[in-house]
């Protein structure tokens, strides 16, 4: 499987060169603002399109941004036609758009009307580019991906280029596992607890568009060392009422989102609720670890069995917009999220323990029962007020907005043991906590010249954590008793105080453009935890981004950026669990944050047949760097007591790593019904640890994605990933790969479409094999994940405007048109 999928990559990239050898001399730029006719306001996310003259499909385009700009680059020197679309709105179309080989086609702000009296539906047909990479970010715009339909977050990133989504939900950007996850550019509790659980939470049907930030500006937090992942929600500003509704059916998974916006003149009101669900889905997992002691003795534990889980979460939030004037917009949001899931399985054991001789010690037999639950609930919500002047550019930016969550962790596990006469043994833990975050920020944005801009701001960021530690152990009667030794409650505060200033230029004639700035973050850190003591301490993060157009359709940018990791709620709490009393992890209070330098050399160029293709290279060196590492106990004291041959994992500051990698995408349409897409990860990573060798390993992604239009309103699209094996500290991580497939119906004059879609159809699980291994320890784990769904979707989108009563009654009263009954 994996040679043939090594086949067809290879059969794209010949394909990729061929259907492009050709490429005009023409070049030059089309840009423009996007405006409300009737607010003035900008209207954000607005389709532009471009067309060859006589052609009926466009062959470029983009989406404006939240002020309302798009800037078309690589444009061949030609004549065109141009179209701006966004729902609620009547198409502007400009004609005539002329691009000369020497020069730019500025379309200055562009009107759109807001449709006032149409009551059907509006279509809008032309389509964003799927990738969009601008000199700060990578956009990713999922509205059009069949594949990820009926899936959650996790399955969009799993597209998104430079992120990498293993099989249980970890996500890496370049290689890096130490992500800042934003939602409408806003951080949120609700990734403190369990990321791979918060994006399996939202619907894929609830995301617009998905921002890779890998080396982020000074106006960003300094927090993540791989970077930025910002996933925007859909949401609507166009005047009237219009909606969605999405679902899903599967055999695995299930999910459904309701969206409805409504505005009226300068007020606005977006809703929205989804919920989504797991099925029952049992796994299988064997593990097999020997230990040796100093005098050649070896004990082997091996474990055989099940582990059956499922999943469940909804989320609901609702915002309101409003433009007090033409240049005051306040906008408050809120917002809540549930999700959840229970794990429970048996599991055979068998340890043996034998002489250096080959003679047996002892064997126990025994099986082990576990159940846990997790549940989450958090709250969001923020009031922002924006204010722009005069002067075009010149804004100010005031947000406040605060996060809170409650996590529940518990568990149990009862061990029998078979061959010998002794009563079970086992505990049981609940570990309720909290977590409130607040943020408040200020930002100003002054352009002293047409090609000189400066930007500052400041932000405070306060974050209280609490957890309480409840343990019981099984006594010999049958029942529990509390165990005072494992029963605790900690406190956790941090507080990060941060300003910044950062410069936007083009010099030598806009030869060069440049942005760069650096951010201080002064870092507070209380915790109540015996013989813990953090100090503050104070960050300095400069970055800068530097880009140049080689030619109209070829840009090449370099940036470098200081970034910091700061231990996580996870990371950092000392709760036991032991879920499997053989393999015990646990938090560190005492982790110091990880610091992070990175240069990063992208390379872009466009090609007149619509094709587009991206060569990423990039460094980055961490100190402090923060990884997993796994210790074997022959004999584990937790408070009071003694557990048996335990592998213990926890994080700490592990020496350095060095990371050095590339990223490859190419999109091109070989035909006018059929489009492939490619990303390919490259990444080489070296640990350098005190007392321990160094460690080098290799690894790499690569995915395919093929589209293809029959007409009639009918897509198909196939999807595949690979990621290969890869050495890292202890150990080898699996590979894996997994396909989808999926095709939808568009009807009801694209109003609604069905969908069908199937996920590893040929593969009930995709078996993952790994080892890890120390000083006196190896361990082999063998899974196999259940992974195969069929499912089938559904969506509908509805828009008509309800509120124009005064406006219609004077439409009645000049032009005897009756008034709609939708506005009554």
């Amino acid at each position: 499987m994996r040679l043939v999928f090594t086949f067809f990559f290879l059969l794209f990239i010949s394909t990729f060169i061929n259907v492009n050898a050709q490429t005009g001399n023409g070049k030059g730029k089309i840009n423009g603002r996007v405006t409300d006719a009737t607010t003035k306001l900008p209207v954000d996310y607005a389709t532009v399109s471009l067309f060859k003259q006589g052609s009926a499909s466009p062959f470029n385009g983009i989406s404006t941004n939240a002020k309302g700009d798009f800037d078309i680059e690589n444009v061949p020197a030609g004549d065109y036609k141009l179209t701006i679309d966004f729902l609620g709105y009547t198409r502007s179309v400009i004609n005539h758009v002329i691009v000369n080989a020497s020069g730019n086609a500025a379309l200055g702000n562009i009107l759109l009307k807001p449709i006032q009296n149409q009551l059907n539906t509006v279509n809008v047909t032309a389509k964003a580019p799927v990738i969009e990479n601008r000199i700060d970010k990578m956009v990713y715009n999922a509205a059009n991906d069949l594949t990820a339909q009926g899936g959650v977050a996790l399955d969009v990133l799993k597209k998104v280029p430079q992120v990498t989504v293993d099989i249980d939900g970890n996500v890496e950007l370049q290689g890096n596992a130490n992500i800042r996850f934003l939602i409408n550019g806003k951080p949120s509790s609700i990734f403190g607890a369990s990321l791979a659980d918060a994006l399996q939470s939202i619907p894929a049907s609830q995301i617009k568009s998905i921002e890779v930030i890998t080396s982020p500006g000074a106006k960003y937090d300094a927090a993540g060392t791989g970077g930025i992942i910002n996933i925007i929600l859909k949401d609507s500003k166009v005047s009237g009422i219009n909606g969605s509704v999405n679902a899903a059916a599967g055999t695995r998974l299930e999910n459904g989102s309701l969206n409805l916006n409504a505005r009226k003149g300068n007020f606005g009101v977006n809703a929205y609720f989804s919920g989504n669900a797991q099925l029952k889905t049992t796994g299988k997992n064997i593990n097999d670890r020997s230990s040796y002691d100093s005098v050649g003795n070896t004990t082997r534990l091996l474990q055989n069995g099940n582990n059956t889980s499922q999943r469940s979460s909804y989320q609901t939030g609702i915002s309101f917009n409003w433009s007090i004037t033409p240049k005051d917009d306040i906008t408050a949001s809120l917002g809540f999220n549930h999700f959840g899931n229970h794990n429970y399985g048996l599991t055979s054991q068998q340890e043996t323990q034998t002489a250096a001789n080959g003679s047996l010690i002892s064997q126990l037999l025994s099986q082990r029962n576990s159940d846990s639950r997790f549940s989450s609930n958090s709250t969001d919500w923020s009031v922002n007020y924006k204010k722009t002047f005069k002067k075009e550019g010149q804004e100010l930016d005031v947000l406040y907005s605060t996060s809170y969550s409650k996590n529940t962790v518990n568990y149990s596990q009862v061990q029998d043991y078979l061959n010998i006469n002794s009563p079970a043994t086992g505990s049981r833990g609940n570990n309720p906590g909290n977590d409130r975050q607040t943020n408040i920020s200020v930002d100003y944005t002054q352009p002293v010249t047409k090609n000189f801009t400066l930007e500052g701001g400041a932000k405070a960021v306060i974050e209280n954590l609490k957890n309480t530690v409840n343990t019981d152990s099984l006594l010999a009667d049958g029942t529990y008793a509390n165990n005072a030794d494992q029963t605790y409650g900690f406190n956790y505060k941090r507080n990060v105080y941060a300003v910044y200033l950062s410069t936007s230029a083009s010099l030598f004639h806009n030869w060069l453009d440049v942005k760069a700035g650096f951010r201080d973050e002064y870092t507070t850190t209380t915790a109540d935890f015996q013989g813990v003591n953090i100090p503050g301490y104070n960050t300095v993060a400069p970055s800068a981004t530097l880009s140049h157009k080689l030619t109209a359709t070829q840009t090449i940018k370099l940036s470098y950026n200081y970034r910091i990791e700061r231990p996580d709620y996870g990371e950092i709490n000392p709760f036991y669990n032991i879920s499997d009393p053989h393999n015990i992890s646990t938090g560190n209070p005492n982790l110091k944050p990880e610091i992070s330098r990175g240069v990063e050399l992208g390379y872009n160029r466009s090609f007149d047949g619509g094709a587009n293709i991206y060569i990423g290279t990039f460094y980055r060196h961490n100190t402090d760097d923060i990884q997993s590492y796994s210790t074997p106990y022959a004999l584990l004291n937790i408070n009071g007591r003694d557990y048996p041959n335990v592998l213990l994992t926890q994080r700490s500051n592990i020496g350095t790593q060095t990371s050095i990698g590339g990223n490859i995408f190419a999109s091109v349409p070989v035909s006018s019904k059929l489009n492939l897409r490619t990303n390919a990860l490259l990444v080489s990573r070296t640990n350098d640890n005190p007392g321990i060798a160094r460690v080098t390993g290799f690894g790499y992604r690569v995915n395919l994605n093929a589209t293809y239009q029959f007409g009639h309103d009918l897509t198909a699209e196939a999807f595949g990933n690979y990621n290969s094996s890869q050495k890292n500290l202890q150990g080898t991580r699996p590979y894996f790969l997994f396909y989808n497939f999926a095709v939808r119906k568009q009807f009801l004059n694209k109003k609604a479409s069905l969908g069908l879609l199937a996920a590893n159809p040929f593969n009930k699980y995709v078996n993952m094999r790994s080892n890890t291994f120390g000083p006196g320890f190896n361990q082999i784990n063998f899974r196999q994940v259940p992974v195969q769904s069929f499912g089938i979707t559904l969506s509908y989108k509805f828009g008509k405007l309800e509120f124009a009563k005064d406006k219609e009654k004077g439409d009645k009263e000049d032009n005897n048109i009756p008034a709609p009954e939708g506005g009554r």
